[in-house]
């Protein structure tokens, strides 16, 4: 909270933009990260599937 505060307190333009541009760098990270997990749970579990089917035939 103390951070956010000095944050909004923060007048010097560059700074800013510098939080600002690493934020958006975490953003970018963490969405590509998600949807490599997404993309790896969904083929997981469709093999599963797949396995499952192919055992109840």
């Amino acid at each position: 909270m103390r951070l956010f505060r000095s944050f909004l307190k923060d007048i010097s333009g560059a700074t800013a933009v510098e939080y600002g541009l690493v934020i958006a760098l975490i953003g970018v990270t963490f969405a590509a990260g998600l949807g490599n997990y997404y993309g790896a749970m969904n083929n997981m579990f469709y093999g599963l599937s797949n396995t499952y089917n192919n055992a109840a035939r």
